[in-house]
């Protein structure tokens, strides 16, 4: 078994943390069959081993699951049930855009520690878990792993992955989408700073019924930038250029802006049955798994 690399895994997710994450798992707001039987239980009846109930025999039954005692003692016919096991698929789309590799604290390592922690609580309980990088597009796949002993898959994954490009939200999630037609917990982490706009890409996940959970991350310089005078801004993307002079009634103005969009994605995302996150990175990360997450019902 392959050993994760302890400096890499502990800037992502430190010991205590992990320990903490260990009794915790992901709860889906729909209930999701796996193609391969898994480790979570269903209030469903199926064939695995574990005894659930009793139902009377219909013709066309498999005779294999009556239960003979019952009938020698009743002179009756009935069906043994058992629970049904399930998987279920939880997907972390990450944007790797260059204005993510930004900001104090950064953005991007902000966005991997989240995922890792999501990719830890999956793993631990059997889910099958998968991660995505995205700019242009998709650009790095982590899919379908499971169990706690993968975990080095996902600190190798997320340690590797390089930023860089425009990001294109709509184009990753169509591939994404037609890839992955199964249901499940799908979280998209990002900046959401997007020049074609984050309408079309969030109709790809919505088309499929995934569970979608959207969070939007900025730095602190970004929410309130600390700039004056006359400068000449460069988008770190596409690396167009704006020549400007910066007044406190023109950052007023962006910030009001920046509002303005960010309450437009939460109205977006919250019309359509999508759950919204927003956070600062300056908010500790710990918190917003363990008390934010928890409130809104990912996990418990």
């Amino acid at each position: 078994m392959a050993i994760i690399d302890r400096k890499a895994a502990e800037e992502l997710l430190d010991p205590e943390f992990m320990n903490r994450l260990d009794q915790l798992d992901l709860v889906s707001r729909k209930i999701f069959a796996g193609k391969m039987r898994g480790e979570r239980r269903s209030k469903r009846k199926g064939e695995s081993v574990e005894f659930a109930d009793y139902r009377s025999y219909v013709p066309g039954d498999d005779l294999r699951y009556l239960d003979w005692n019952i009938y020698a003692r009743l002179d009756s016919l009935f069906l043994k049930l058992f629970l049904q096991e399930e998987d279920l698929h939880i997907s972390l789309l990450l944007d790797i855009s260059k204005s993510m590799d930004w900001g104090e604290p950064n953005k991007g390592l902000y966005a991997r520690r989240i995922a890792a922690a999501i990719a830890y609580i999956g793993l631990v309980n059997f889910d099958r878990v998968s991660l995505y990088a995205y700019a242009n597009g998709l650009q790095y796949e982590l899919a379908g792993v499971r169990g706690r002993r993968l975990m080095f898959k996902v600190v190798d994954f997320l340690t590797n992955v390089e930023y860089e490009g425009v990001s294109n939200l709509a184009a990753a999630c169509k591939q994404f989408a037609i890839r992955h037609p199964q249901p499940g917990i799908i979280m998209l982490l990002s900046d959401f700073f997007e020049k074609g706009g984050y309408e079309t890409g969030l109709r790809y996940l919505l088309g499929r019924n995934y569970d979608i959970y959207v969070v939007q991350m900025l730095s602190p310089e970004e929410m309130d930038p600390a700039l004056v005078g006359d400068l000449q801004l460069k988008d770190v993307e596409d690396e167009d250029l704006a020549e400007v002079t910066i007044s406190r009634a023109l950052i007023n103005r962006y910030m009001q802006n920046l509002k303005a969009y960010c309450q437009s994605l939460s109205e977006f995302c919250t019309r359509r049955g999508i759950s919204y996150f927003f956070t600062g990175t300056e908010v500790p990360f710990d918190q917003l798994i363990l008390t934010y997450f928890r409130r809104r019902g990912l996990i418990q």
